[in-house]
């Protein structure tokens, strides 16, 4: 990478060109993929698979899977890399846990993933939000198992930490995203340190749980730098990575830099399973919560 620039026109000056045909996927209208969007809609509840654009959404809702987005749809932040959008966002909603699992109970999940917008505004940064959802679902539907997605809990790791402890078990997320050069222009208010620390303090703090990650490549990142990010991240205990393409999601959104081939993710993942990883899902289209329901992927 060119020492000489600097991390904001490090992105800029690389441009990709057309979507290759690797990345190009349709949108499937099963009546699987309507019996998710209908009942995601009558229910009110909000997924990161419309808001952040995903392009795994009609294979996931064609699955009979889906990410909801739990604390609103209006982020306190205003990462570059997603759609969401930002601004100040409301009070949480009391009624959302019991949506959660009547959204349970009409899709017969098994396996449910939820996360959320950043809620700097909160004390606990939304974790006893998460809680009351998982704690009510759990409640109605036993058998459903649960992976959370979380923010970085930005000033309350501990009060975060502490107060997601009355709904274990779960698989703990948190996405690392990027590499630390890039997060001034692609996360801003985010901090590479404070998101590992949090892995860890996840790891040391819930026992046998399973702690994943997520990182984006072709933002203009170099594999070297990849490489320390796989390394920091099973310093800190991680046992779970994906690794995707990343896509401009909206027309506000930073440039593709790169499109990198199949081939490269598949030496990705052998680099993953050489650093440890139990669990790896590396790919273009992959990521965090994709195929998330499956006890191994290596």
């Amino acid at each position: 990478m060119n020492g000489e620039l600097t991390d904001k026109s490090r992105v800029r000056s690389r441009k990709a060109g057309k979507l290759p045909p690797w990345l190009r996927r349709p949108l499937p209208a099963n009546d699987a993929f309507r019996h998710t969007e209908r009942t995601l809609s009558s229910l009110g509840l909000e997924t990161i698979c419309s808001n952040a654009n995903c392009p795994n959404r009609g294979q996931c809702w064609e699955r009979g899977t889906a990410t909801v987005l739990i604390l609103g749809n209006v982020c306190t932040r205003n990462c570059r890399f997603c759609s969401v959008t930002a601004g100040k966002p409301g009070p949480p909603d009391p009624g959302e846990p019991s949506r959660l699992a009547e959204m349970a109970k009409q899709m017969l999940l098994k396996y449910l993933v939820i996360t959320s917008v950043n809620r700097d505004d909160l004390s606990d940064g939304g974790a006893g939000h998460f809680c009351d959802c998982i704690n009510e679902v759990r409640r109605q539907c036993p058998d459903v198992e649960f992976e959370i997605l979380t923010p970085d809990f930005r000033n309350c790791q501990p009060q975060a930490i502490k107060s997601l402890g009355r709904c274990l078990p779960f698989v703990f997320a948190h996405n690392i995203e990027t590499v630390p050069s890039l997060y001034a222009v692609a996360r801003a208010g985010g901090d590479y340190q404070r998101s590992l620390s949090l892995l860890r303090t996840a790891k040391e703090s819930y026992g046998r749980i399973q702690t994943k990650s997520s990182i984006m490549l072709g933002l203009g990142e170099s594999d070297a730098e990849v490489e320390q990010v796989l390394q920091d991240l099973r310093a800190v205990g991680c046992d779970r990575i994906t690794i995707g393409q990343y896509l401009k999601s909206s027309k506000n959104s930073l440039d593709v830099a790169e499109f990198i081939p199949p081939a490269r993710f598949d030496r990705w993942k052998q680099k993953a399973v050489e650093s440890g990883f139990s669990w790896i899902i590396s790919e273009p289209f992959a990521r965090s919560s994709y195929f998330a329901e499956q006890r191994e992927i290596v």
